[in-house]
């Protein structure tokens, strides 16, 4: 029996199977070293032979095998790099439709699925997903409310693990998805030797990544808020002046800032205040502090706290990796 079976599909992101493939690889090696069951895994596709990834990449499966009772493996699914529609629509085909069938039954018989990025709706089309709390690629998140509504979507996290379905964000929080699932499956030495060896970090959250005026494109007023929003800075307006400025209630505001972002509006804006925060701590040479007051925060406390909360992480570790001049650090950027 394998641990990992790894379900390919045509046109997957050719970065999200050779992530699982490098990742286990590396894991078989070193649990070698370590002394450590090394784990098992496998590619395959519904009928197997060679498949075309993306841009010209093909690889070699096995054909998936059959659901049986007592079957522990984790059937996980990389990411495939195409609009929910699309996937919808492949999967009430019939290989769709015998690919959900096969998923369901996994998870009847006391096996796991995974999946990351936009792989997560071919879970939401094996009717996996009610009931549970799941992530995705953080600016598919309302797609993916509208499809599963009885799920509950947290695209501020990077790995959601809810029973026996785990799911993760963007393309590259498959990384993120492997360490979980092995950590998981053969312990953290095993998970953190892979880690250091490979140069990933054990992410914990989207939130720092995600980009408003993505999640308001298309929409207009919630794109107006933003706009709003961003030339404030530091002095953001309560969200009861926000609204009378748009001529709406707060309500009505509340429902499209919803609507459009899957947020409340004063956790937009502090998404907002995140994303500049980020961006300055990246791109500046201003303090901690001169970040935290141009972002409207009295002192540091209060964008430390908000960072650990919604990352996982203090201001420090999204520091640019650059030598400050002290004098540099004292004055704000142009």
């Amino acid at each position: 029996m394998k641990d990992f079976e790894i379900l390919v599909f045509e046109g997957a992101y050719p970065s999200s199977v050779a992530m699982s493939r490098d990742i286990l690889d590396a894991a078989c090696t070193l649990a070698r070293s370590l002394g450590l069951p090394a784990p098992g895994w496998g590619l395959y596709s519904l009928h197997g032979g060679r498949l075309a990834l993306r841009d010209g990449i093909s690889v070699e499966t096995g054909p998936l095998p059959p659901r049986r009772a007592g079957l522990r493996s984790v059937c996980v699914l990389p990411g495939l790099g195409t609009d929910p529609a699309s996937i919808l629509a492949r999967m009430r085909e019939p290989d769709g439709r015998a690919i959900a069938r096969r998923l369901a039954a996994h998870v009847a018989r006391g096996g796991e699925v995974a999946a990351s990025c936009s792989a997560v709706f071919v879970l939401a089309a094996a009717g996996l997903l009610d009931g549970r709390r799941v992530t995705t690629t953080w600016w598919l998140g309302q797609a993916l409310a509208q499809q599963a509504p009885d799920c509950r979507v947290d695209i501020d996290r990077m790995v959601c693990a809810d029973g026996p379905v785990v799911t993760a964000g963007a393309a590259f929080a498959h990384a993120d998805l492997m360490l979980h699932l092995l950590r998981g499956r053969f312990g953290p030495k095993l998970s953190e030797a892979v880690a250091n060896m490979l140069l990933l970090e054990h992410r914990h959250a989207q939130a720092a990544f995600v980009i408003p005026e993505v999640l308001a494109s298309g929409h207009a007023l919630v794109s107006r808020l933003t706009a709003r929003i961003e030339a404030a800075f530091p002095r953001v307006p309560p969200v009861a002046e926000l609204a009378r400025e748009l001529c709406i209630s707060e309500r009505t505001l509340a429902r499209h800032v919803r609507q459009a972002t899957g947020k409340a509006p004063l956790a937009f804006i502090q998404g907002i205040r995140l994303q500049r925060a980020r961006a300055l701590l990246h791109n500046s040479r201003m303090t901690v502090e001169q970040v935290a007051a141009h972002v409207g925060y009295q002192d540091a406390t209060a964008l430390r706290r908000l960072m650990r909360k919604t990352t996982g992480a203090t201001p420090a570790r999204f520091r640019a990796q650059v030598d400050v001049d002290p004098a540099d650090a004292r004055r704000s950027p142009a």
